[in-house]
Order: C-alpha cells, then sequence, then structure tokens
C-alpha cells in the first residue's frame, strides 16, 4: 500500500517562523502579530487575532478564538471552542471550558439609532478579568465588564453579570455564591467560626465580611 502524505488541514508542529517554539495545528489560523509564548499548542480550527498575547504552555482548543490585543498569561487552557473577546485579559492557570463566552459589549446592537452598519469606531469595547487559578465552567457565559477572582469558580452553563470574589463557586443565571472553593477546586468543608479547610490539601481559610482568604 502505498504511504499516504499528512493532511495539512489536521497536522500540527511546533513553529519557528514568527511563532517559535509553538504548536500550531495546520488548520488553525494564527496571526503573525500576535505574540505568543514557548511551549503553547494551539489546535484544529483556533484562531488568535492580531496584537493578543498569549503565554507559554498554554492550550488552546479546537476552535477557540481569541480576539485582537486579548492577554493569556501562563499555563491557561481554553477548551474547544471557548470564545474569549478583546480586551479580556486571563491570569496565570485559568481554565476556559468548552464553548464558554467573555463577552464584550455592554449594549449590543448590529446597527446604530440611524440604522447604519456599526464599524468599530461605534462601540467601546469592555472586557471580562480573570484572576490566577480561576476555572469557567462549559457553556458559561461571562458579561462585560466583570471580575472573576483568584481561584474562583463559575458552574457549566452559569451567567456571570457581576463581579466574583476570590474562591468563589458561583452557580445559575444570573449567577451567585453558593460556596467556596480551594485552589483544588473542591468545595471547602465549614470548620467552625467562618472558617474553612480544603478536604484534599488541607490548606485551611477564614471567612470575613464576605470575602474568603488563605490563612
Amino acid at each position: 500500500m502505498a504511504a499516504t502524505t499528512p493532511d495539512r488541514g489536521t497536522a500540527a508542529d511546533a513553529g519557528s517562523g514568527p511563532h517559535p517554539g509553538v504548536t500550531v495545528a495546520g488548520s488553525a489560523d494564527v496571526a503573525d502579530a500576535a505574540r505568543i509564548g514557548a511551549g503553547t499548542r494551539v489546535w484544529h480550527l483556533a484562531q488568535v487575532r492580531e496584537d493578543a498575547t498569549v503565554g507559554r504552555d498554554c492550550i488552546i482548543g479546537r476552535g477557540a478564538y481569541v480576539g485582537p490585543g486579548a492577554r493569556l498569561g501562563d499555563n491557561v487552557k481554553l477548551q474547544n471552542y471557548a470564545l474569549v473577546y478583546e480586551p479580556a485579559q486571563l491570569d496565570d492557570g485559568v481554565f476556559v471550558g468548552p464553548a464558554a463566552v467573555l463577552t464584550n459589549d455592554e449594549y449590543p446592537r448590529a446597527v446604530t439609532p440611524d440604522g447604519r452598519l456599526k464599524t468599530g469606531d461605534d462601540w467601546t469595547a469592555v472586557g471580562v478579568t480573570v484572576g490566577t487559578g480561576a476555572a469557567i465552567g462549559a457553556r458559561a457565559v461571562c458579561v462585560a465588564p466583570v471580575r472573576i477572582g483568584r481561584w474562583a469558580t463559575v458552574a457549566a452553563g452559569a451567567v456571570v453579570t457581576r463581579d466574583v470574589p476570590d474562591f468563589a463557586l458561583v452557580v445559575g443565571v444570573p449567577a451567585r455564591r453558593v460556596g467556596w472553593v480551594g485552589r483544588a477546586g473542591v468545595p471547602l468543608a465549614a470548620n467552625g467560626a467562618g472558617r474553612f479547610v480544603c478536604p484534599r490539601t488541607g490548606q485551611r481559610y477564614v471567612e470575613h465580611d464576605g470575602l474568603l482568604t488563605e490563612e
């Protein structure tokens, strides 16, 4: 049987051109003007736009989108078809689940009041900010401008319309806090008098005035 030639639409190779040390699938669309750290992998049909910044050792999943000027830290994971619209900012270690959306328009319209198709000059983009280690579940929507705190977890399908505190677990539409999570992502167990403990790591936390901090 004759040897087959690899499909250029599915092959993934470490780049040596504008993105040295980065693995980019043949079907991905990565702008030359994007800045991407070594060790990052961009998978099939994903798009990283011009002037976006993606840190080291990230994973940009199949069909994911990173808008122009969006900023991702190191070790960020965008799962399949996650949409990160500019000017979003994701700190190190952020997880964005499949088909989750980070919006950028407070008052969306396709046209102006007089019926003219809007251009980029007709609206001001506002971004979602996601703190270190936070996780956003599958098909969740974060409505800009909101901030997701460090190590917080947004449950699958939630719609976030206001800021989420560090370590908070939020669910529902609109999202509301139903508990606390630790760095391991596991719900914390109450330990009396506003104190909590992670059942996986043993790390202890204390709640004060509706906020949680590590001891």
